[in-house]
C-alpha cells in the first residue's frame, strides 16, 4: 500500500517536515500552558472546565507526532 506522502516530491516532504516540526513544537508549548493553567485553576477553584482542556488537544499532538515519524520514514526510503 502507497504511503499517503509518497506523491509529494523530496523537496515537499522536507518543508513539510519542517512545518509539521514548528507546529509540533508550539502546540506542546501550549498545551504545557494550558496544563499549568489547569492546575492552579484547580487549586483554586476545585474541578472545572479548566482541568479537562488540556486532554482534548493532547490526542491531536500524538497524531501530529506520528505523522511527523511517517515523512521521516517515507523521506528515509527515498535516500
Amino acid at each position: 500500500m502507497a504511503s499517503e506522502f509518497s506523491t509529494y516530491t523530496k523537496e515537499e516532504l522536507i518543508k513539510k517536515l519542517k512545518k509539521q516540526k514548528n507546529f509540533f513544537i508550539i502546540k506542546m508549548f501550549v498545551i504545557l500552558l494550558m496544563v499549568v493553567f489547569a492546575v492552579f485553576s484547580t487549586i483554586e477553584n476545585g474541578i472545572s472546565f479548566h482541568t479537562f482542556l488540556p486532554l482534548f488537544f493532547i490526542p491531536m499532538s500524538i497524531f501530529m507526532y506520528f505523522d511527523i515519524r511517517n515523512i521521516k520514514k517515507e523521506l528515509a526510503l527515498r535516500k
